[in-house]
C-alpha cells in the first residue's frame, strides 16, 4: 500500500488571495482525509503566502491522520514550529526565502554535518525524517550517512520527460530507489505527479511508501470534485 499524502498548500493560496477563512483550510483537510487520503502535507514558507505556521498548529490540533510538515532547517521559525507541533514527519527542503516552489534536492555530502545534526534533533523527539532529494546516487549515499528515515525523490524531471518517453523517463528513478533500498532507507516521492503519469511511477518504483501531490489533485478537483479526485488518485497509486 503506497500512502497518498495530500499536499493543501492551494487551498490556502486560494483563501489567502481574498482573505478571510473561505475556503476553510481545516474544513477541506478533514474532508480529504474522510474521502481516503492517508496523511495531509504542508509547506509553510517564510512569508506565509499560502499554508501560515498557525494554520499547521491548528492542523495537528484537528486532523487524525500522517501530518508531513516540509520546509528548509536553516530557517530557525521551521525548526521551532516542529518543535512546537512535533508532526509525524518532517521532510527538510534546501528552498531558499521566496523560492516559487521546490526545484532541487539536497546536496546530503556538501551538507551532511548540518542535516545530520537537524535530523538528530527532530528523531530525538520521535519525528520520522525525510530528505528531498534528486535521483542522484551520490547524494543517496550521502542521505544514508545522515542517519534519516526516508528519501523524498523529487520527481519534476520524471513528470516533464513521461509523455516523451515513459522507460527513459523513470530510469533513474528505479536505479535512485534500488539503491535507497539495498541502504535500507524507505522511499517517498513528489512533485508534478498527476493522474497522467503516477500509475507508472507507482507501478515501477520498489519500496515506495508514500507521494505527496498538491498542486495536480488540487487542480484536478475543480473539475472532477474533491471527493472524485481523492479516490481517482488512490486507485491510480494501486499497483
Amino acid at each position: 500500500m503506497i500512502s497518498l499524502s495530500v499536499n493543501i498548500n492551494k487551498i490556502a493560496t486560494l483563501r489567502n488571495a481574498r482573505g478571510g477563512l473561505i475556503p476553510n483550510l481545516i474544513e477541506h483537510a478533514q474532508n480529504i482525509i474522510r474521502f481516503g487520503a492517508n496523511g495531509i502535507t504542508v509547506h509553510p514558507r517564510p512569508d506565509e503566502r499560502h499554508v501560515t505556521y498557525n494554520d499547521v498548529r491548528e492542523l495537528k490540533k484537528k486532523i487524525d491522520v500522517e501530518l508531513n510538515i516540509e520546509g528548509n532547517p536553516k530557517e530557525d521559525a521551521f525548526v521551532d514550529l516542529i518543535l512546537e507541533t512535533i508532526p509525524d514527519q518532517v521532510t527538510l527542503v534546501p528552498d531558499e526565502i521566496g523560492q516559487l516552489t521546490s526545484n532541487h534536492g539536497w546536496d546530503t555530502n556538501k551538507e551532511k554535518v548540518f542535516l545530520k545534526d537537524t535530523i538528530e534533533l527532530f528523531s530525538g523527539k520521535g519525528i520520522r525524517t525525510s530528505l528531498f532529494v534528486d535521483p542522484v546516487i551520490q547524494d543517496i549515499e550521502g542521505a544514508k550517512e545522515t542517519e534519516v528515515n526516508r528519501i523524498e525523490l523529487y520527481t519534476e524531471n520524471y513528470a516533464s520527460q513521461y509523455s516523451y518517453n515513459p522507460e527513459k523517463a523513470i530510469k533513474n528513478y528505479q536505479i535512485a530507489a534500488s539503491k535507497a533500498t539495498e541502504l535500507g532507507l524507505d522511499i517517498n516521492a513528489g512533485h508534478d505527479l498527476n493522474l497522467e503519469n503516477l500509475p507508472f511511477f507507482a507501478a515501477n518504483i520498489v519500496n515506495l511508501k508514500e507521494v505527496s501531490i498538491g498542486h495536480a489533485l488540487i487542480s484536478d478537483a475543480l473539475n472532477y470534485g474533491m471527493e472524485n479526485t481523492v479516490n481517482l488518485y488512490l486507485r491510480a497509486l494501486k499497483k
